[in-house]
């Protein structure tokens, strides 16, 4: 979840704003940190900021909460796991294009070496 802070440079709310858009208490968003569910920004002073990727994490945990009955260990779990998920498949799609472009540096190499044995016959 930790970012650079010049990806964070993008727009942010601080606790109040996010609170506001989530329709949730400040004390909810300090409890979610706590828990380790979010990790805000922290600027000077300890100021807490918001990025739209936390909003969006936030919603996704009231939905969670919410609509499915889960308790807050069931949604670390699920986020958790949705995590990695995206780690995987971030690693996969890596693999693929360096598989790729071995695979593409392979025919270009073959193809020279035909070319040249066509040449000398």
């Amino acid at each position: 979840m930790a970012r650079a802070n010049s990806q964070r440079m993008q727009q942010v709310f601080t606790i109040s704003v996010a609170a506001e858009i989530v329709s949730v208490h400040q004390q909810t968003l300090r409890h979610y940190e706590r828990l380790g569910l979010i990790e805000p920004f922290r600027g000077k002073g300890e100021i807490r900021y918001y990025s739209p990727e936390d909003i969006e994490r936030i919603q996704q945990i009231r939905r969670l909460v919410d609509e499915l009955g889960v308790n807050l260990a069931g949604v670390e779990v699920i986020l958790n796991m949705r995590d990695q998920l995206e780690r995987m498949r971030v690693d996969y799609e890596e693999t693929i294009a360096r598989l790729r472009a071995e695979h593409e540096s392979d025919i270009r190499r073959l193809k020279e070496i035909i070319w040249r044995m066509q040449g000398e016959g």
